[in-house]
């Protein structure tokens, strides 16, 4: 899939992809084929690769966005920023989802270096692989696997050889799931996610099994039936049982008779039993080594079929492992905790309790950070974010409120982390200068913590301000900026419809738009300042508008067009105290808008409105430049009897979008001279250079000198000028009654020619050094014959250099592509020629191409 299709721009018809519909593909909360499908294979991409986590994209309804579909190893709330991505974003899922192929990036260093915004909303160790997944053969979404940094390192090769067996398993399974669902498309249509992901858990290492049998006592006749596994825990035989209670006791600890005893009080007065602990005789080791096993009794009280029987249905637990463990971490002078994979807390110990400074009811099931507030500061979380994604071991000290030091060690595992903490002394000046310095991060505690509450991390929020940033400060023109802004907040925010609107003399004019409904904003064009339209008062009060509901917006602004859309947020777009316009997001569905997402939508605006008036001044002056550049090329070939001539010129996209590149055609005394020419660089100075160049030319061919006289001379005329830039040039002057021609080049790529029969060579011309270079260089003239019906082609090297091959590999394409095209109309065959430049997103260099056909 090329960009253009997987990030779609302008409008759009109301019933085109994306609306939903009974078409049959996935569509939110559609998640249990997402399990049934891709479990077992992102498991094994994990295993395989010796990874801690896995993450699995893919692509949104109107393919704008990869969404994570499953995860697993890995909280998802640490990924809330990346559950919805840019397919053009400079992310790594992203880019192996528009390239379609496999990406390793096994350290942070790796990260930093090919994608700088993604390591700013992540900055911790670990190393992560990217497959493409597919369907049908076309790439519907990313594989993700985690790694630890820490462990043996892998190449690239192994990588993608560990991946490919779960990525097979994925397409296989994907094209069949597809294949079985209503609708019509290929396996690679139907597959599509907008939901939430779905979280799976890595298989858990063997433990001891947990042990549970049913016992019911009649507490009036101390009658008792218990299952097989009761029994079992007991260590009576179904045969020696006589149901009663004093069977049961006599497996009872005498020490722990009271606690079984205790248990009728419970019920009788409670109505339940809640855990009460006893041993029993436990066998298994022999008559010699007999000795007593823990149980854990939960019940509660009902009546009889009679209503008078009181019985205690109950429970019996192996406690075992459970007991033991939380037995033995109570006796430890360290506090210790546990966190499940979210961060909640699941067990802290006494000592624990006494060091915080919080209840241990208080604590569980909640993130540290809420309940203890002196924790509430985000450096705190941060350290569990970067135990849990980096599977290494943290450390940092804490300063107490009451003034003393404590050391805290997280140990993370995939389905956890357990923490201890202890008293520590304060640490030296050297000791906080070198952690305050480390890529960890500042040393939380370094300083007191701050009086009062402390705002919670906003790592989300604060990711989208920087990824916008990043990407415009990368946007050159308005086109740009507006592309920029639309592939960041839609799938950022989950917006459906964005409005990008400037202000010219007074009025409101629409600069771009994404998802609405054709025509609909069409009447909103040139609105005067004074219209009663909230993107209007946003720009004049300059203050985001949010509403929440169609109602909302209804009553604020009574008889106000809406469509379909049941959120909108109206931004100003503010630069330098300067009004530039509005931004106007919409959401399809009831949107609550919380203090982060509207300090985010308000720094970004921003952040939109300093890029938009940077690239307004950026294209007034490109267009000076390209008015310039345009006056310099001829406006038309002279028209030569024996020839048909014709030429293009593209302009690069990046710079100014001009460049150095000329075409020309001069009658001469003894023909014609056919020139293109390619001046280094693009800007105002590389247009300026090509102009008095093919001045130049043109002079010294008018002349009537030979070619190599006419090379020779512009050689020099460009080292006297003293502009510090070199040129090429390929110079043939053509007789148009013989077909007899003479060809010099200076460093350019060589010409084709396209002979009566369709076969298309290459002209290995003899040539010299570039124009510039060596002011007294000696240019050799090569003869050439041209047959009726033949066509040259002269280009410059934007035409045949493409990023991720070489030149000679372009230029063997343009030769097949003219072989393969009809030369009926020379217009025709210039137009496919440059047809894939014309259609790149991205041109480093500008393209020009001359072609001249021989009758």
């Amino acid at each position: 899939m090329d960009e253009a299709t997987a990030v779609p721009d302008g409008p759009r018809s109301p019933d085109g992809p994306g609306r939903g519909g009974g078409d049959g593909r996935v569509r939110t909360g559609d998640t249990g084929w997402i399990e049934d499908a891709l479990t077992a294979a992102l498991i094994k991409a994990v295993r395989d690769l010796g990874g801690y986590g896995g993450l699995v994209y893919l692509r949104s309804r109107d393919r704008r966005s990869l969404v994570l579909a499953m995860v697993t190893g890995v909280p998802r709330s640490l990924l809330r920023s990346w559950w919805r991505v840019p397919v053009g974003g400079a992310l790594p899922m992203a880019e192996a989802y528009r390239r379609n192929e496999t990406l390793w990036l096994p350290d942070e260093r790796a990260t930093m270096v090919r994608f700088p915004h993604f390591t700013a909303g992540l900055p911790y160790s670990f190393g992560s692989a990217y497959q493409p997944v597919r369907a049908g053969g076309e790439a519907v979404g990313v594989l993700v696997v985690l790694r630890s940094a820490a462990r043996s390192p892998m190449d690239a090769a192994a990588v993608e050889r560990a991946l490919r067996p779960a990525g097979q398993a994925m397409e296989e399974r994907l094209t069949r799931v597809a294949a079985r669902r209503p609708g019509t498309g290929s396996a690679a249509y139907q597959v599509e996610y907008d939901g939430e992901p779905v979280g799976v858990r890595l298989p858990t290492p063997a433990v001891h099994p947990v042990r549970v049998g049913l016992i019911d006592w009649d507490l009036d006749s101390d009658r008792c039936t218990a299952d097989d596994e009761a029994l079992a825990l007991l260590g009576i035989g179904r045969a020696e049982f006589g149901g009663t209670l004093a069977d049961i006791e006599a497996r009872v600890s005498p020490d722990d008779l009271h606690e079984l005893r205790a248990c009728r009080h419970d019920a009788l007065t409670l109505g339940q039993v809640g855990s009460r602990h006893f041993r029993v005789r436990d066998d298994s080791a022999g008559e010699a080594e007999a000795g007593y096993r823990p149980v854990e009794l939960w019940g509660h009280l009902v009546r009889g079929g009679t209503g008078s029987a009181r019985i205690l249905v109950s429970a019996l637990v192996d406690a075992v492992s459970g007991l033991r463990a939380a037995e033995a971490a109570e006796r430890l002078p360290d506090g210790v905790f546990s966190l499940d994979q979210d961060g909640r807390v699941t067990y802290a110990n006494r000592r624990c309790e006494e060091l915080l400074g919080g209840g241990r009811e208080a604590l569980l099931g909640r993130y540290p950070w809420e309940v203890i507030t002196w924790l509430r500061d985000p450096a705190y979380e941060d350290r569990y974010r970067a135990a849990m994604l980096s599977q290494e071991q943290v450390s940092f000290l804490v300063r107490h409120p009451a003034g003393n030091w404590l050391s805290f060690v997280l140990y993370p595992d995939v389905h956890g982390l357990t923490g201890r903490v202890r008293p520590a002394r304060p640490p030296t000046e050297a000791e906080a200068a070198r952690e305050a310095g480390s890529t960890a991060g500042p040393v939380p505690g370094a300083v007191a913590p701050p009086p009062g509450p402390v705002t919670a991390a906003r790592a989300g929020a604060l990711y989208h301000v920087v990824q916008m940033a990043s990407v415009l400060t990368q946007a050159v023109t308005v086109e740009d900026v507006c592309r920029a802004v639309s592939e960041q907040l839609l799938p950022a925010f989950g917006v459906r419809e964005l409005a990008l609107y400037t202000v010219r003399d007074g009025r409101m004019y629409l600069l771009w738009e994404s998802g609405y409904p054709e025509g609909f904003l069409a009447p909103f064009e040139g609105v005067t300042l004074d219209t009663q339209l909230p993107g209007v008062h946003a720009l004049t009060t300059r203050l985001p508008l949010f509403f929440e509901s169609p109602e909302d917006l209804s009553v604020a602004y009574p008889g106000i067009t809406l469509d379909r859309m049941n959120a909108w947020s109206f931004l100003p777009l503010i630069a330098s105290g300067h009004p530039v316009g509005s931004c106007i997001l919409g959401w399809d569905t009831p949107h609550r808008f919380t203090a982060d997402e509207r300090s985010a939508l308000t720094a970004l605006s921003g952040l939109a409105a300093q890029a938009l008036e940077r690239a307004r001044l950026y294209d007034a002056e490109s267009a000076v430049a390209r008015g310039l550049q345009e006056g310099l090329l001829p406006h038309r070939l002279p028209a030569v009897e024996g020839l048909r001539t014709t030429g293009r010129y593209l302009p690069g996209t990046q710079g100014m979008a001009i460049g150095g590149d000329w075409y020309d055609v001069i009658t001469t005394g003894r023909g014609v001279a056919l020139v293109i020419g390619d001046v280094e660089g693009h800007s105002v100075g590389a247009a300026a250079v090509m102009g008095q160049l093919r001045s130049a030319v043109h002079a010294f061919a008018a002349s009537e000198w030979p070619p190599q006289e006419v090379i020779t001379h512009t050689n020099r005329h460009l080292a006297e000028l003293e502009a510090d830039v070199c040129a090429t040039c390929c110079y043939i002057e053509l007789d148009p009654r013989t077909g007899r021609a003479f060809a010099v080049r200076a460093g350019h790529p060589p010409p084709l020619l396209r002979h009566p029969d369709g076969y298309a060579e290459r002209l290995d011309l003899v040539g010299g050094v570039m124009l510039g270079v060596q002011p007294d260089a000696d240019y050799p003239v090569t003869e050439l014959t041209l047959a009726p019906g033949s066509v040259l082609a002269l280009y410059t090297d934007g035409l045949v250099e493409q990023r991720g091959s070489d030149i000679e590999t372009g230029i063997e394409e343009v030769r097949r592509c003219l072989a393969d095209t009809p030369a009926d109309s020379v217009d025709h065959l210039a137009d496919r020629l440059v047809r894939t430049a014309r259609r790149a997103r991205e041109r480093p260099d500008d393209v020009a191409l001359l072609l001249t056909a021989y009758r």
